[in-house]
């Protein structure tokens, strides 16, 4: 059989991976397009983002095409898509682009894929959460060490989200860091019964998946350059990532340019990813977080398979 092509279309990022039959990784690429830039505000789709969006599509056709991918091809659409009221205007582009249909996940099911994907990818075989901050929701799953999954949430919560609502100075003002860790605490109230079910469970183990968290890591690695390999399965220490967070909200946004590790389209919403997923560590009780390569798209590949 022919390998198999899975696509995220995200608010911040959009992503490929191609796989062969028994799982194999032929190809993963993520290109950043802010699909939801201002989404969150006007509740529609930007015409230079779709545009940008489309375009990036119409590639990742070329490379499924050229890796013998012919029908097994599933193109998912987050948060940024789910909050669009003109998202037809997405549905007919990506079908003239790609040839295929796209489909609105529901945050139930993405954090449903987040937690297999992230879960099987470091072979964790105890009970714990599995946290994927997206640009414009973050879904939080709680687990089971037979994979069973006890509660799940998906929040209006994102790096996109939090910085086009609360930051405007560069870098930002203790005022608007305030605002924006009042705004994180309010939305996570909506998370109270994964981390109560958590609690019951007696879970405090974290693992992160997506863009936010697998930076983090390079950065807590001090890696040159972004590694893939280098970042899976390790572990950032709760100090260790509040030094962090403080460390990027501190920064301009070209200060956050250079660091090696920060892929282009994600240092102006870092400091937010950050500031989010150090919330959830201490709302959780956990000593730290995971990080996980494998995510929702990894199991978008597996449901393919």
């Amino acid at each position: 059989m022919s390998p198999v092509a899975a696509v995220d279309v995200g608010t911040n990022s959009v992503r490929l991976l191609i796989a062969t039959d028994d799982g194999t990784r032929v190809l993963r690429r993520i290109i950043t397009t802010r699909l939801g830039y201002g989404v969150d505000r006007t509740q529609t789709l930007d015409d230079t983002a779709l545009a940008r969006t489309l375009d990036v599509l119409s590639e990742f056709r070329h490379d499924w095409t050229a890796a013998g991918v012919t029908d097994r091809v599933r193109i998912v659409a987050t948060s940024a898509v789910r909050d669009a009221t003109d998202r037809e205007r997405f549905f007919e582009g990506v079908l003239a682009a790609t040839g295929h249909r796209a489909e609105v996940i529901s945050g139930v099911e993405e954090a449903s894929l987040a937690f297999h994907g992230a879960v099987d990818g470091v072979g964790l075989t105890r009970a714990c959460v599995v946290v994927d901050i997206g640009g414009g929701s973050t879904e939080l799953v709680l687990g089971s060490a037979n994979r069973e999954i006890l509660a799940s949430t998906s929040l209006q919560l994102g790096c996109v989200r939090i910085t086009e609502r609360n930051f405007t100075t560069d870098p930002v003002s203790a005022e608007e860091i305030a605002a924006a860790k009042h705004d994180i605490d309010s939305r996570l109230d909506g998370a109270e019964a994964v981390f109560a079910a958590a609690k019951q469970h007696q879970v405090s183990t974290l693992v992160g998946v997506a863009g936010t968290v697998t930076t983090l890591g390079a950065l807590h690695k001090q890696l040159p350059d972004y590694d893939e390999d280098a970042i899976h399965g390790i572990h950032i220490p709760q100090p260790a990532l509040n030094t962090l967070s403080e460390k990027l909200i501190a920064m301009t946004t070209a200060q956050r340019r250079t660091l090696g590790p920060v892929q282009p389209g994600r240092e102006d919403v870092l400091h937010a990813g950050a500031l989010i997923l150090d919330a959830i560590v201490t709302r959780l009780g956990s000593d730290g977080v995971i990080v996980s390569e494998r995510d929702s798209l990894d199991g978008v590949a597996t449901g393919l398979l």
